[in-house]
C-alpha cells in the first residue's frame, strides 16, 4: 500500500501560478490538490479529458462553460472533456480542491 500526504507531496510549477501537488499518476488517470489563497484563481483552460473535482475545504467558485456556481466542502463537480473551466477563490479562507483527470491526458491543456 502506498499513501502520501499532500503537504508532503512537492508543489509543481503550472501556468496558473497556484500550489498544485500531484498526488497520482498513472497510465489511466492522474489526482492533483490545489490550494488557492483569498483572490487566487485559476486561469479558464480546457483539458483533452474528463476533470472530476471535489471540495476538500473552504468555499469557492467554480465555472464550467457557461455555468457558474458557488460550492462546499465536500461538493462534487464533474468537468467534462474539452469545456473551458475555471475556480475562483473569493472568499477570505483557503479553498482546497482535490482533482482527477481521467483518463490520464496525453495532450496540454489550453490556457485561453
Amino acid at each position: 500500500m502506498k499513501t502520501i500526504k499532500y503537504t508532503e507531496a512537492e508543489s509543481r510549477k503550472n501556468p496558473h501560478g497556484i500550489d498544485a501537488r500531484g498526488l497520482y499518476d498513472s497510465e489511466h488517470a492522474m489526482v492533483s490538490h490545489i490550494l488557492l489563497h483569498p483572490g487566487e484563481q485559476l486561469k479558464k483552460h480546457i483539458t483533452p479529458v474528463d476533470a472530476i473535482f471535489y471540495v476538500l475545504e473552504g468555499t469557492g467558485i467554480v465555472e464550467v462553460g457557461d455555468e457558474q456556481l458557488e460550492v462546499t466542502q465536500d461538493t462534487l463537480i464533474d468537468s467534462p472533456a474539452k469545456i473551458p473551466h475555471c475556480w475562483y477563490n473569493k472568499s477570505d479562507k483557503i479553498l482546497r480542491v482535490l482533482v482527477t483527470k481521467v483518463p490520464k491526458p496525453n495532450g496540454p491543456t489550453k490556457i485561453l
